[in-house]
């Protein structure tokens, strides 16, 4: 049969391989149309990828997808947010985010600024009250008489008493010139002058006229030597301990007098100007409700921080009854003038000692930061010297986060730039 269909001679032969080929290329054609039916009918359809918007997490800002779908960290459903032109110096956050960082803003305008400046401060020693007690010979503390910090020591106390070998030679040099002056009183030799000069050296190495009389009476001396204190004060470092050897020159106590004290007030230099040099200035301390004491401004530092941008001002003030302490807390209340100014909550302004800046609301939940110069601060407001306009719409609360935004998304070089 075989043989019939594919052998009956050359007529026959290609007949039957013309139906073959049409039958073969049929059913392909069928296969690829089921395939590509099935496809199709498995296929996803196509999602619109939008140009002018992005997806986000509220809770993850970082993470930014062009589609909508879930936040692969918290699974939270991703919110879109439309994309605008923002410059570099501007962020634009999603509702979401300003209600979670608790931005707020404030239409700026012109307040009356109060007529003092309010600073704080710290009591410290007055310096130029302040007393050194030094060894004025080379020897051991063999004892001392007053040894904690804070003891008070009046002038003319029994300090310390001190083993020296140079001192003792020196008294038996008094000594012996005192003897030979008696026993040659008539000599050629000059020996009151040598007595003189013998006596001359005790009082130079701080042994007094009345410890060297019984010397002379007795002509006897104990190999301790007994000092005196110099001065009058409390006892505010004690370097020295019994048994040591101090040197020629070496401190031994040092004393400080507080029947006045400096209250040292910090300022920054934008405020400087505004101190009245002349004026009184009062000082309130808070560990003392209602004491408020008057002084003069005694000192300015030259100098300000290049760090902090600060300068140190010192008001002198009485120490009555020794009722301060250094150390303690207090604001130093300055006269200032008094006007019309742009002001703000410190709170709005970010200083980092090298620059002030606050965000300005530019448009819908977008804002911008700016450079600004800050002046007189009254309780809690500052002055806006330059940088904004009466009517911008500044960030007063919120804006330490918003900073922290704008440097999480642009990095800090982005910072770093709008510094310089």
């Amino acid at each position: 049969m075989l043989q019939n269909i594919f052998y009956y001679g050359p007529g026959r032969r290609n007949t039957t391989q013309l139906c073959l080929r049409r039958y073969l290329v049929r059913f392909f054609l069928y296969a690829t149309f089921l395939l590509l039916a099935a496809a199709c009918k498995n296929k996803k359809p196509v999602e619109v990828v939008k140009a002018d918007v992005y997806y986000t997490c509220s809770m993850h800002p970082q993470i930014v997808q062009d589609k909508p779908g879930n936040c692969p960290i918290c699974h939270m459903e991703l919110i879109q947010v439309k994309k605008t032109n923002e410059t570099k110096d501007e962020i634009m956050l999603s509702a979401e985010q300003i209600q979670l960082g608790n931005i707020q803003t404030d239409t700026l305008g012109s307040a009356l600024m109060g007529d003092k400046v309010v600073l704080t401060a710290t009591l410290n020693f007055d310096e130029m009250k302040v007393n050194t007690v030094s060894a004025r010979i080379t020897g051991r503390i063999d004892r001392l008489y007053f040894k904690n910090t804070g003891d008070f020591i009046k002038k003319g106390d029994h300090l310390f008493d001190l083993y020296s070998e140079e001192l003792n030679t020196a008294k038996q040099e008094y000594l012996a010139a005192l003897e030979r002056q008696q026993t040659l009183g008539n000599s050629i030799i000059d020996f009151k002058q040598l007595l003189q000069s013998a006596k001359n050296k005790l009082l130079l190495w701080g042994v007094s006229e009345s410890q060297i009389d019984p010397l002379a009476k007795t002509k006897q001396f104990s190999p301790l030597t007994a000092f005196y204190s110099t001065a009058t004060g409390y006892v505010t470092e004690l370097p020295i301990k019994e048994g040591q050897y101090v040197m020629e020159g070496g401190v031994v106590v040092k004393l400080a007098d507080l029947s006045t004290l400096w209250a040292e007030a910090q300022v920054y230099a934008s405020q400087l100007a505004l101190v009245d040099y002349q004026g009184v200035a009062t000082v309130q301390l808070p560990d003392m409700p209602g004491a408020a004491i008057t002084g003069k401004v005694t000192f300015a530092n030259p100098e300000i921080s290049t760090d902090t941008r600060i300068n140190l001002l010192r008001i002198s003030i009485p120490n009555t009854n020794n009722q301060l302490k250094p150390g303690m807390p207090a604001y130093v209340v300055l006269k200032s003038r008094a006007g019309n100014a742009l002001t703000l909550p410190i709170d709005a302004v970010l200083r980092n000692g090298q620059m002030a800046m606050v965000w300005v609301q530019t448009d819908n939940n977008t804002f911008k930061r700016k450079m600004v110069e800050t002046g007189l601060e009254s309780g809690d407001r500052i002055e806006i010297k330059s940088g904004l306009q009466n009517g911008d719409v500044v960030v007063v609360s919120g804006a330490y986060l918003l900073n922290s935004e704008y440097i999480f998304k642009k990095g800090s070089a982005a910072m770093e730039v709008h510094k310089h």
